[in-house]
């Protein structure tokens, strides 16, 4: 099975989980393979929340139990490299690059090696913003990661999608729409929007304006009900409206 075929069998899987449990579930059933054992998904705390309101932040977890309970007790939220390098970056990353990008300190250092005596010595984070520009974060984590680039982009759209998943369910405002009637503009947008084209890139090639390349992504992501364009993409990709 190709790398194509295997990932929209991912997205259906996905799809298909009826609670937050069975997303978290099928989403490490897939990453496992890459050594990424332990999920924790939700929004990012403003600095200074209070622990007793942090877990309300989580919207997926299969992480090691004591490691939450001290990653809580000792507010490393407010100190972890991972979370203020997804704030800035708001972009797929190897939690490596967190630790050497921040200026890491003695109270970001502590974290980093807490996580390590609970076997995630390595992990993957990923973004998705809201289109209320809320971050939610997924990160991924285990003793041993080894993955490609290809495989990583993988990783990063099915972890994109779950999250996009477990909020429709969180919510409970998913719809069950039979049938989606998009444009041959929309598809085209989302086509292009796949291969990582902008909308400026794509009003180029499509010799529309920016603006109007912007309202068919829009368009796409409501009739589709994803929250943002990588969830989009992911539906129309299952849904077999571009390939």
């Amino acid at each position: 099975m190709g790398l194509f075929d295997r990932t929209l069998e991912y997205i259906d899987q996905l799809q298909n989980a009826g609670t937050a449990a069975a997303v978290c579930e099928r989403l490490l059933g897939i990453t496992s393979n890459f050594g990424l054992t332990a999920l924790m998904a939700g929004t990012v705390p403003q600095p200074g929340t209070p622990r007793g309101l942090q877990k309300q932040h989580v919207m997926l977890c299969d992480w090691p139990g004591d490691w939450l309970k001290r990653y809580v007790a000792r507010n490393y939220v407010d100190h972890d490299p991972v979370v203020s390098h997804m704030k800035q970056l708001q972009a797929p990353f190897q939690w490596r690059d967190a630790s050497k990008s921040a200026v890491i300190d003695k109270s970001s250092d502590e974290v980093m090696g807490d996580a390590r005596e609970f076997k995630l010595r390595d992990g993957l984070a990923f973004p998705l913003v809201t289109l209320d520009g809320q971050i939610v974060m997924v990160s991924l984590g285990g003793e041993s990661v080894e993955l490609s680039d290809t495989e990583f982009g993988m990783v990063s759209l099915a972890s994109t999608y779950a999250i996009g998943r477990a909020m429709q369910l969180h919510t409970k405002a998913e719809t069950i729409i039979d049938h989606i009637e998009l444009t041959a503009r929309e598809r085209e947008c989302l086509q292009w929007a796949a291969v990582g084209k902008s909308e400026w890139e794509i009003s180029q090639i499509l010799g529309i304006s920016e603006h109007t390349s912007e309202k068919h992504l829009l368009n796409a992501k409501s009739k589709l009900g994803a929250a943002n364009r990588v969830q989009a993409v992911a539906e129309a990709i299952r849904r077999g409206y571009i390939s």
